[in-house]
């Protein structure tokens, strides 16, 4: 089966690269030509652990191929995936769907025999009802049948998600597009994997209904955090103890700053607006909305609190800028409200992030990009760590001990203990445990 997949961002690539691993011909689809000469020159415009490897081997093999072409792309294939960005909508929160459906109309006037469109993207309930009738709209002749094919893929381990995920979700009205994109997914009968058929809106919802659970699981965690820094309890303890009752699980539970990314913020805007426009309001999601946003500047705040309450005039070190580790990915990333919010309380900000800091640049001004940690720490107050990258989780704490000017370290994704921080000489501020002095 041949396979188009249109748009080669985070998900259309990997998507496409792992089709393409799995046996079938794929070739990825993007109206941005720098993007395409890039990848054909094996460039990868999106950092992910192992995609310029799985890109190269299958291009190497002639079952990946990338064009701006979408008449030529779309003509042979039997399926085409459409897997465009679906951005917030500016002003009132709504998915933007305008890429949807151009992609859509676009695919209806140059499909040639039976194809199923499958949605890849994450839409709304109700997305494909309206992408098909947009489809016959423009051709209503057409032998094209939609489904909905949810995905699920982690930025940073999404190639193994792809190849090993916990299920499938497959929404289709007739067998016929159910079992075409099923087939697709063959090479993981052999183990296993939950394939769920469900409807087109079934379908839709399953990813909302994830991603804002997940979103909720985080939210959940943040809060106690707070309610064990007031009370002596310790968060980690905490969401062990619930984690490990299998009705909670254990995922998810790690306190923080505040979730990011492109999916989370997105989606739970998207959902609260459709849940109102369908007169079912869901409060939860709404709450965590609120909840994660005040996060992200509570985490400015505990900053400046443990170097005495004001920054002006002092420099914080920070280490991390992505919303996550193993992706170049800055889109609501905590970093982006924590690190103004100490330039505008007027400290010096020297930040290094392994990856982001290109991406950072465009987004964040006035802030002294460094060569690595210990060039950010060389003179400042105060370190603070954003994301948890490798790197950071085994620092050598006496060579940070004598860069810094005050051996104080703020760490919002509690990567060390505090008694460790205590005998290296630190003043130590976490997220759910009790701060730390410096042993005298």
């Amino acid at each position: 089966m041949k396979i188009a997949m249109v748009g080669t961002g985070y998900v259309g690539l990997v998507s496409g690269a792992c089709f393409s691993e799995f046996g079938w011909d794929v070739v990825c689809v993007d109206n941005n030509a720098d993007k395409i000469a890039m990848l054909e020159a094996g460039k990868m415009p999106i950092y992910e652990p192992g995609l310029d490897a799985l890109v190269a081997r299958n291009v190497a093999a002639g079952r990946l191929s990338f064009t701006t072409d979408l008449a030529n792309a779309v003509k042979d294939a039997e399926a085409v995936f459409i897997a465009v960005g679906t951005p917030s909508r500016r002003g009132d929160g709504h998915a933007d769907l305008s890429y949807v459906f151009q992609a859509a109309e676009d695919i209806a006037r140059h499909a040639e025999g039976y194809t199923v469109v499958v949605t890849k993207s994450t839409v709304p309930v109700g997305t494909g009802r309206e992408v098909m009738k947009r489809i016959k709209a423009v051709r209503p002749d057409a032998d094209i049948e939609i489904a909905s094919n949810p995905e699920f893929l982690r930025e940073g381990s999404a190639i193994e998600d792809f190849k090993r995920p916990d299920r499938v979700v497959i929404g289709a009205d007739t067998e016929r597009a159910a079992q075409a994109v099923g087939t697709l997914y063959r090479p993981l009968f052999l183990r296993d994997t939950p394939i769920i058929y469900t409807s087109l809106e079934s379908a839709e919802l399953i990813k909302y209904a994830a991603n804002t659970f997940l979103a909720t699981k985080i939210t959940f965690i943040n809060e106690f955090a707070d309610l064990c820094e007031k009370v002596g309890a310790d968060v980690q303890d905490v969401a062990k103890g619930i984690g490990l009752d299998g009705r909670i699980g254990s995922k998810f539970l790690h306190a923080g700053p505040g979730y990011g990314g492109s999916c989370f913020p997105k989606d739970t805007e998207a959902l609260v607006r459709s849940a109102r426009d369908a007169d079912a309001p869901i409060s939860i999601v709404e709450q965590v909305i609120t909840v994660n946003a005040n996060r992200k500047e509570a985490m400015a705040r505990k900053i400046i609190d443990a170097c005495g309450g004001d920054v002006s005039g002092k420099t914080v070190a920070v280490l991390g800028l992505t919303f996550k580790p193993n992706t170049d990915d800055m889109r609501d990333s905590p970093s982006l409200v924590i690190v103004p919010r100490l330039l505008e309380a007027g400290a010096t900000v020297r930040a290094f992030d392994p990856v982001g800091m290109d991406e950072a640049k465009s987004l964040i001004e006035g802030v002294v990009w460094c060569s690595d940690a210990y060039d950010a720490m060389d003179g400042a107050d105060a370190v603070a760590i954003i994301t948890e990258w490798n790197e950071f989780r085994a620092l050598d704490l006496k060579r940070a001990h004598s860069l810094l000017n005050q051996p104080v370290m703020v760490d919002l994704r509690n990567i060390y203990r505090p008694d460790q921080m205590r005998e290296a000489g630190f003043t130590y501020v976490s997220i759910g445990r009790a701060a730390v002095s410096a042993t005298p």
